[in-house]
């Protein structure tokens, strides 16, 4: 069983990694075409700071934006896809940058709360995701809904943390059973855990240290309980 690394950026195309840095450097040291699956939570650039205080790196900005979604096209394989989730209040930077990279937009995904997130104008009880192609994808036999139940994690580990449960049908349904996701702003690697509990390999890229160490640290421990099974 191959064990998470931290490695550096000239060793990016190494799997079942966790690389802590920037994502759009790493990327650009990755072979074009090696990864099967994008799953990834970006920045939503809206400022965001939880009640605890915590903030999300990069979120006051869109900087990073176009960068970074030019260098996911360039790595994924062709006829792949790549799920994103975004900021419905910037959806318009979002889908301007997935265009000029590449993408197409061909699902949406929408994740149904049973609680309140926060309140003004309306409720907010989803999130939501964009599929997004790269080149002309097969159809699958058995599409996945577009309607997925969500489970609050509690935000303990990051404060825009994201349920394990609501990324498995994605990974289950658009990376190839052996292939391998890339998620280049992991957080606390709920993508990576995953993935691997799936059975798919993976490379995570995390910019700030604490959730790298955070996310490493819950790689670690999913490795002990299937090693123990």
């Amino acid at each position: 069983m191959t064990t998470p690394l931290l490695i550096h950026p000239e060793r990016a195309a190494t799997t079942d990694a966790i690389l802590h840095g920037d994502c759009t450097a790493i990327m650009r040291d990755m072979p074009t075409a090696s990864v099967d699956c994008i799953v990834t939570d970006p920045p939503y650039i809206v400022s965001y700071r939880s009640r605890d205080g915590r903030s999300v790196p990069n979120d006051d900005n869109a900087a990073w934006l176009a960068p970074s979604f030019a260098q996911m096209h360039r790595v994924l394989k062709s006829g792949a896809f790549c799920v994103s989730f975004y900021g419905w209040n910037k959806a318009d930077l979002f889908i301007t940058a997935w265009r000029a990279a590449g993408f197409r937009m061909v699902g949406h995904i929408v994740f149904q709360k049973r609680y309140a997130s926060s309140v003004r104008y309306l409720r907010h009880q989803h999130e939501q995701a964009y599929v997004l192609a790269k080149g002309d994808p097969a159809l699958p036999s058995r599409p996945m809904p577009d309607v997925i139940d969500w489970r609050y994690t509690g935000n303990r580990l990051h404060p825009t943390q994201k349920p394990i449960g609501s990324l498995s049908p994605i990974i289950e349904a658009f990376c190839p059973k052996g292939g391998v996701v890339l998620d280049p702003f992991c957080g606390s690697g709920s993508t990576l855990v995953a993935a691997r509990m799936l059975g798919r390999s993976f490379i995570g890229i995390e910019i700030d240290a604490g959730y790298h160490q955070i996310a490493t640290n819950r790689i670690a421990e999913t490795e002990s309980v299937r090693s123990a099974a």
